[in-house]
This record gives structure tokens, sequence and C-alpha cells, in this order.
């Protein structure tokens, strides 16, 4: 019996031991953080690459996110708006139209059932949207709108043309769609420019977030050390969401709204992330006025390019887009650093996807 005690103390303090040892290797956020960017690839991307920098997802980023959905407490946040026929629609899209079909039952059965079905519009241009990156083309020089449009010189991301990408009118993408997109599953940092730059109120029409603001918000929720890293996804809540209302009964939303500064959108670039969602609806700033023709844009015309967020992301640097993120509880909870998934529908050739981004990460109220 002597034996047997003095054996199974041992076997007990052996495990003690493993069991210390084991938490002592736990890594901490920082820790594993530091650790990942040795297994998240930095380019450049192979010829005829259509990822763009979703070539940076894989196991650094999926270490990152595995640290947040471990976390005692850590909470699901829902980032995108309840789609709807009376939601807020987008001006450069079709209207988005759904008709709800009777129930249906089947002779014979006890069955019932009910379905829908999209009678109009553009899905991946409406409500909570991803944006492939052959959404955007451009010209070397700009188009001066006499003639037909000169579409057949178009240049895409990757150095695709027209003819690689959309060969004719009626043609899907054959490059660069939605359905090129892999799962993006990685870490997400949560800028809070609603309270940096608003100081609590939603930013203004056409107000930009810029290069040096990143870094203060970074620096302010005490993310300085950490900062932006390769395969992150940054969410930044502007608080223009606040006009997000449905039924739409103001038309408010879509007219207008705060957005990214070219040197934030080159910031971002640098450091490789591989998506970039704000809460208002054009990524881009817009002054109000400026879709009547009535305002220049904020980052003016001197580049022929009024929507130069879309073109830098999308179609030089490879950097996806989500518009109409909500972030409102996101932020409210001060989750600055979660584990996002991001899963756009795989439809061959489309140029955006309805999306349901979440985040799930540990609240931090007060």
């Amino acid at each position: 019996m002597y034996r047997f005690l003095i054996t199974s103390a041992a076997v007990f303090l052996a495990g003690c031991a493993h069991h210390q040892e084991y938490h002592a290797n736990q890594m901490s956020e920082a820790g594993i953080t530091s650790e990942s960017l040795a297994h998240v690839p930095s380019g450049p991307w192979p010829a005829g690459d259509e990822l763009g920098m979703a070539n940076t997802l894989g196991n650094g980023t999926w270490a990152r996110c595995g640290y947040y959905l471990s976390q005692p407490g850590a909470k699901a946040y829902e980032l995108s708006h309840v789609r709807s026929n009376t939601m807020p629609l987008s001006p450069f899209g079709r209207p988005l139209a759904y008709e709800f079909t009777p129930s249906v039952s089947i002779p014979g059965t006890r069955h019932v059932f009910n379905g829908e079905q999209v009678t109009g519009g553009e899905p991946g241009a409406q409500g909570t949207q991803m944006d492939a990156l052959g959404h955007f083309a451009y010209y070397d020089e700009a188009w001066n709108g006499e003639g037909e449009a000169p579409v057949n010189d178009a240049k895409y991301y990757g150095g695709y043309t027209q003819g690689d990408v959309k060969p004719t009118a009626d043609s899907p993408l054959l490059k660069l769609g939605i359905d090129k997109v892999p799962p993006i599953i990685t870490s997400a940092v949560l800028l809070d420019a609603r309270s940096y730059l608003g100081g609590g109120e939603g930013m203004m029409p056409g107000a930009m977030v810029s290069a040096a603001d990143i870094e203060a918000m970074l620096a302010a929720q005490g993310l300085e050390s950490r900062g932006i890293l390769p395969g992150d996804v940054v969410y930044i809540y502007t608080g223009w969401s606040d006009n997000w209302q449905d039924p739409d009964t103001e038309k408010t939303y879509y007219t207008m709204g705060p957005g990214l500064a070219a040197d934030a959108a080159d910031y971002l670039a640098e450091r490789n992330v591989v998506l970039v969602a704000l809460d208002n609806p054009f990524t881009d700033p817009v002054a109000e006025g400026q879709l009547a023709m009535q305002a220049m844009p904020p980052q003016g015309m001197d580049q022929g390019l009024p929507f130069i967020i879309h073109h830098a992301n999308l179609a030089v640097h490879g950097i996806h887009q989500i518009q109409n993120a909500a972030l409102s509880d996101l932020a409210g909870d001060r989750v600055w650093t979660s584990c996002t998934m991001i899963l756009p529908l795989r439809s061959q050739g489309h140029a955006g996807s309805p999306v349901r981004p979440v985040a799930i990460g540990v609240p931090h109220r007060g």
C-alpha cells in the first residue's frame, strides 16, 4: 500500500508538472501574433495571380484567429445588416427586389414548404456586400466622355486586360471574379474613428481617415506595439451607419459619407492587409452633392480618380473591400482585435457578393 501511494503521488506530481509546463507554454496574444509572422506569405505573388492579398491567408492568420476563439468570454458579433426590400439601396447597383412566394403543398404528402425569389436588382451590389478584384479597372488616361468608351483598353489587377477579364459585354468575369476569393479567416483590427475623429458622433460627409489617423487610433486603443499586420482585416467604424435605417425613409445613407484617404489606402497596402471594411456605403469619401455633380470629390480629380480608394484597393493592390459593415456592437464592446470569418458566395464570374462577416473576440466594456 505504501509503495502504491508513493507511485500514485509521483504520477500525480508528474501530471501537475506537465500541467504547469503546458500552461507556461501557452502563448500570449503578443507571442502568438509574433510567432505567426513567419507563417504569413509576403509575396511577390506568382504570375497569373487572382488572389491579391488573400495570398497572405493560411496557417499564420489561422493561428492568430485560434487565440481569439479560445479566450474565455469570447463572443460572436454579426457585422452585416439584415437584407430586405426596404433597406438603403446603392445608386450604383440596380435596386434589389425580393418576392415572397406562396406556401406550396405536395399532393399525397404532409409537406408544406416556403421560398422566395429575386425578381430584380444586383444582390452583390446591395446591402452588406464584398467587392471582387474584377469590380474595378482603369485607363491609363481619363476618358473625355466623347464617343464610345474605350473599354477594350481597360486594365485590371495583376496586369490583366479587358480581353482577359470581360471580353464581351455579356461575359461574366473570366478572371478576378468573386468565385476566386478563398475563405477569409484571419485576425481583425477595429479602429474607432467615430470616437477618435468624430468625438463620439458619426464622421461628416467627405471626411477622411488618413494614415496619420490610423496610427493615432492604434496608439489611443493600445494597439501601437501590435500595429497592422500582414493578413489582417481592418474594420473602421466611422459612425455613418447611424444613418442606416430600415425602412429607408430619409434616403440619406447612400447620398454621401466619410471614407478612407488615399494615403491610408497606401498605408494599409504596405502592410499587406487582406480586406478593408467600413460602415459606409462607398469606402471612398463622398461629399454632399458629389453624386449629383454639385460638389467635387474630397480627394480631387487630378488623376481622374474620384473613387481612388476603389482603384487603389481593387485594381492596384489586390485588397478586397466590404461596404456597409455593421460595426457598432463591436465598437461598443471595445473589441479591438478579434478573429473574423468572411465567406462570400461562390457566384461564378460575379463582381461582388452579399456577405455575412462575423467577428469573435472578448468584450471589454467600460
